[in-house]
């Protein structure tokens, strides 16, 4: 049979060259370098960029990749090309080394390089929506929630290239498979879209050894039932293959680095030039309208269901009620100025302390108080997966509309989904861009935030 669109394979050796030319060019601009050393520079900045890459998966960028995964991948790749680029030249020029020049140069490279490739993939994008060319025909076996809505997804989004060309209901005939089977042959199919939940296993190795024998792309739709999120990991032990039910990106361990990186630079920012002068003046406004410790501190569960004290500014009054009994709107004993800084979040800034010492992230789940978390993990199912990572002052939830008081269950189970979502789909960017979400609705103020 007869790819379509298979012409797009040669993009990655050609943007490997261009990367690689961009980094040799703007070293010729930037350093005063004799023929010899260039050279040298030149093979070994390309020979680190190649590595750096398969590492980083710099150029693992589909039809499907979003942008924000790509802006993702490269500041990895870029972060860790700056540590060899500096490496080379304390290993070869020792202190008498012009570190504006290298920045610069790092710059344009950056810059450049990102430019292209975010060109390219735009480019892409127009050329299939507008001109339909590079795309893959398309059929799908299977008939439920998730198989419609793929249909809409290929049907909705041309900039994909993605061509459906019909869908196999399991229901309203017998004979699908054979269907399906002369159909794709036929209109010279590339993907077969499969729904795992509508298939027998018998009918799964039938489509599989088809697709084998005509080269088709075969691609599943996995019954995840009540498993919110779906991002599958494969390893071998051995020969033998093992699915794990989730990826979570932060336990790689140079992730673990950005983020704590990320966590400790944010914290310091906030503490040396807000809290530093924000927090004795309102430390004196809390005393003068009620009696009681400047800061609240809760005991909540954090990482790895480890409990830790989550500290405040005090926006109540004194209670021993403050510990057991969840705030909720109008409730009067929240103070006036408490009042102001519950609306404009005010009263989380002393978390960032908890965030310098390791206890929590800036961006992470929010963490409940321990008898919430012990009410929940009984009876909201995959709430417990929440605590795969530390909790954070803000999170994707909270950005998304689920923030504050959780008056019924589909509150707590709709922040469990987004929080999945999160762990599994973490990115510094993603990071980035929640925390501008947060001060943009602390800035417009939250309805539920009371």
């Amino acid at each position: 049979m007869k790819r379509r669109g298979r012409y797009i394979g040669f993009l990655r050796p050609i943007t490997y060259i261009l990367d690689i030319s961009i980094v040799a060019v703007m070293a010729l601009i930037w350093f005063e370098l004799n023929i010899n050393e260039l050279l040298f520079f030149t093979i070994f900045n390309a020979l680190s960029w190649i590595i750096l890459s398969l590492k980083s998966k710099f150029y693992e960028v589909y039809r499907f990749t979003k942008v924000i995964k790509i802006l993702s991948q490269s500041f990895e790749h870029f972060a860790l090309f700056t540590l060899i680029v500096f490496f080379y030249f304390s290993l070869y020029h020792g202190f008498d080394i012009n570190v504006t020049k290298v920045f610069f140069y790092l710059l344009s490279v950056f810059v450049s390089i990102l430019t292209l490739k975010l060109s390219i993939t735009f480019l892409l994008k127009r050329y299939r929506k507008f001109y339909g060319g590079n795309f893959r025909k398309t059929i799908i076996i299977g008939d439920n929630l998730r198989t419609q809505q793929l249909k809409e997804f290929f049907n909705e989004n041309p900039e994909f290239g993605y061509r459906f060309l019909k869908l196999f209901s399991t229901k309203l005939s017998k004979n699908f498979i054979e269907d399906s089977f002369e159909f794709a042959i036929e209109n010279d199919v590339d993907e077969i879209y499969c729904s795992m939940a509508d298939l027998s296993q018998k009918q799964i190795n039938r489509i599989v050894d088809f697709a084998d024998n005509n080269l088709i792309v075969l691609k599943f739709l996995p019954d995840t039932k009540d498993i919110y999120a779906n991002q599958l990991k494969v390893d071998y032990y051995g020969y033998l293959p093992i699915l794990s039910l989730r990826k979570i990106p932060i336990e790689e361990p140079f992730n673990q680095f950005l983020k704590r990186t990320f966590d400790i630079l944010i914290s310091l920012i906030v503490i040396i030039c807000i809290l530093s002068w924000l927090t004795p003046l309102l430390g004196i406004l809390i005393k003068l309208e009620s009696k009681g410790p400047i800061f609240f501190k809760q005991s909540r569960n954090g990482i790895n269901f480890k409990e830790f004290y989550c500290y405040k500014f005090r926006s109540m009054k004194a209670s021993e009620a403050s510990n057991v009994t969840q705030t909720r709107k109008n409730d009067n004993r929240v103070t006036r100025l408490g009042l102001f800084l519950r609306k404009t979040s005010l009263d989380e800034l002393p978390q960032f302390f908890n965030v310098l010492i390791g206890d929590m992230s800036v961006v992470g789940p929010r963490p409940h108080m321990t008898f919430q978390t012990e009410m929940f993990a009984e009876k909201i199912d995959k709430f417990m997966v929440r605590h795969f990572v530390k909790p954070g002052i803000t999170g994707l939830a909270q950005v998304s509309g689920y923030r504050g008081e959780i008056e019924n269950d589909k509150d707590i189970i709709n922040r469990v989904k987004y929080d999945i979502f999160y762990l599994e789909n973490w990115s510094v960017i993603l990071d980035i861009r929640i925390v501008f979400m947060t001060i943009t609705n602390a800035y417009k103020g939250d309805d539920k935030a009371y």
